[in-house]
């Protein structure tokens, strides 16, 4: 398999996946036709999210397929597949209904890269439990694509702002790994991404991530190597 998991698509210049292009150009290689899934999308529609991708991706030579738009045959045309960031219990939800999570697992398991950022990178996880997002809806089970087996925490941060009294990222993370002790979590600050293939996971980025196991201390993982998760 080979995936790419971005922790946003805001660039810190205010861009959108600016950031990001070279690395989805990369992921892409030679591949031209892409399947992007938009059900993350609540505030703006599916029609303007699917826009608002292609827009990025068109100048890499990527013509872009939205799922909402289009039917299976689109899927199986595909070289490549793109899940957009958003809320991560509506992506699911809208996955599991309309049967993609089997789909979107076997093409990705059969050699199609898999490019994600946020909730898409979350789906990427055997479960979404260690999303940000609120549940807005009923995502009918939290299990997710299970292409990785750790789970990831996107816009991963520490900071407390003052005076707020609510847990620390990492108190919820401790929270997640109480009641799943076999779990593994990889918090990805702004900025970084992690490089899945069969060489291994890679983290890549200006910033170290932070890895997580119960019964362990939560350490740094410096980025631009490889990652022991």
């Amino acid at each position: 398999m080979e995936l790419l998991l971005l922790s946003n698509s805001r660039s810190p210049d205010g861009g959108y996946l600016t950031h990001a292009s070279d690395l989805i150009r990369a992921a892409a290689g030679s591949r031209r036709t892409a399947f992007f899934v938009p059900f993350a999308g609540v505030t703006s529609n599916w029609d303007e999210y699917t826009a608002k991708v292609r827009a990025v991706v068109e100048p890499l030579g990527i013509e872009l397929t939205g799922a909402h738009a289009a039917g299976a045959d689109a899927l199986d045309a595909a070289e490549l597949i793109i899940v957009g960031g958003g809320n991560t219990f509506q992506l699911l939800r809208e996955c599991r209904r309309r049967g993609l999570l089997e789909a979107l697992r076997a093409h990705v398991r059969g050699g199609k890269p898999y490019i994600g950022w946020s909730a898409g990178a979350n789906l990427a996880c055997p479960t979404i439990c260690t999303t940000n997002d609120m549940p807005i809806v009923d995502p009918e089970g939290f299990e997710a694509l299970g292409l990785v087996d750790f789970q990831v925490n996107p816009h991963y941060t520490n900071a407390l702002p003052p005076g707020l009294q609510g847990e620390t990222r990492d108190q919820r993370l401790a929270e997640f790994l109480a009641a799943n002790p076999d779990a593994r979590v990889i918090g990805l600050p702004e900025g970084d991404w992690l490089r899945v293939d069969d060489a291994g996971i890679h983290l890549g980025g200006p910033f170290p991530a932070r890895l997580f196991r119960q019964g362990e201390d939560a350490r740094d993982v410096p980025a631009g190597g490889p990652v022991r998760i």
